[in-house]
């Protein structure tokens, strides 16, 4: 019960405090790495000493040291400014090109896997047609169609990457629609959008939610490559790929360029994998205490 004199404002901090008592060790380590990234970026402008594109041909090529904490590249930018610009960027796409798709994919996933027949048939031949060629390949071709741009990268990677998790929903909600609750809210006449959205989805949607940490470090490493190879961000807006192209040409002389901002990669990757990895454990956990 509750204490006497609690508000309801305390009750919801300790159900929060409680919350994440429970979490995995991967999980914690991962939201704080995350968070420390999110607020970076958010606060871009105020965490960043020099302005990103601002150019000094008076300190080209300096090495990391008080004045600019990652060096500077051949055209006197401070990396430490364009790293801290670059996250934002990157994790903007990164979030749009994952949970848009993400939507839409469990969306028609989740309807196909319930309803079945002719809808679910059409459905399963263009996921077979899409996944039938490589992901990679047909974004570089979508691409080398509409033209390198933000934009057209979240073109690119929705046409293809709905298809991972329509598939992932359908097999899930085909599992689903054959267990007792979903049977009772059928007799007791619940239309079928209210039987798919509030009582199927919520059960479809944990693997996808899982999934979706290791897309989104896959989306962070495609846009970087896709920036690498000239097809995405173009210059001069700072982002981790491009400024990794860019500083191939002085890796041996001015190495900061380009490790630095690849470290960045890594780091994000590594926590989002921690909270893929802490999510999994976490909502199994729930599913085994609510079967």
């Amino acid at each position: 019960m509750a204490s006497i004199g609690s508000t309801p404002r305390q009750h919801s901090f300790a159900a929060i405090a409680s919350e994440i008592g429970s979490w995995s060790l991967s999980l914690k380590i991962g939201t704080v790495m995350m968070l420390l990234i999110a607020l970076s970026a958010i606060f871009a402008p105020w965490v960043a000493p020099y302005d990103p594109n601002l150019q000094d041909f008076e300190s080209v090529l300096l090495p990391p040291g008080f004045a600019h904490l990652f060096g500077t590249d051949s055209l006197g930018r401070d990396v430490f400014s364009r790293v801290i610009h670059g996250a934002r960027v990157d994790l903007q796409i990164g979030v749009i090109t994952t949970y848009v798709p993400m939507i839409y994919g469990v969306m028609l996933g989740a309807y196909s896997g319930y309803l079945g027949g002719r809808f679910d048939a059409i459905l399963m031949r263009i996921l077979d047609v899409a996944m039938a060629f490589p992901f990679l390949v047909l974004i570089i071709v979508i691409l080398a169609i509409l033209g390198p741009g933000v934009q057209n990268i979240y073109i690119s990677v929705f046409l293809v990457a709905w298809t991972m998790y329509a598939r992932l929903a359908r097999a899930e909600m085909m599992v689903e629609r054959t267990k007792d609750y979903i049977t009772a809210a059928r007799v007791l006449g619940f239309p079928t959008n209210r039987i798919i959205l509030r009582h199927g989805l919520p059960n479809v949607i944990n693997s996808s939610i899982v999934f979706s940490m290791s897309d989104f470090v896959l989306n962070i490493l495609l846009v970087s490559g896709l920036s690498f190879l000239g097809l995405g961000i173009q210059p001069p807006i700072p982002e981790w790929g491009a400024m990794i192209a860019e500083g191939r040409d002085f890796i041996l002389q001015a190495w900061w360029i380009c490790t630095l901002p690849g470290l960045a990669i890594v780091f994000t990757g590594t926590a989002l994998s921690l909270i893929g990895d802490g999510l999994a454990r976490r909502l199994g956990e729930r599913h085994h205490t609510f079967v």
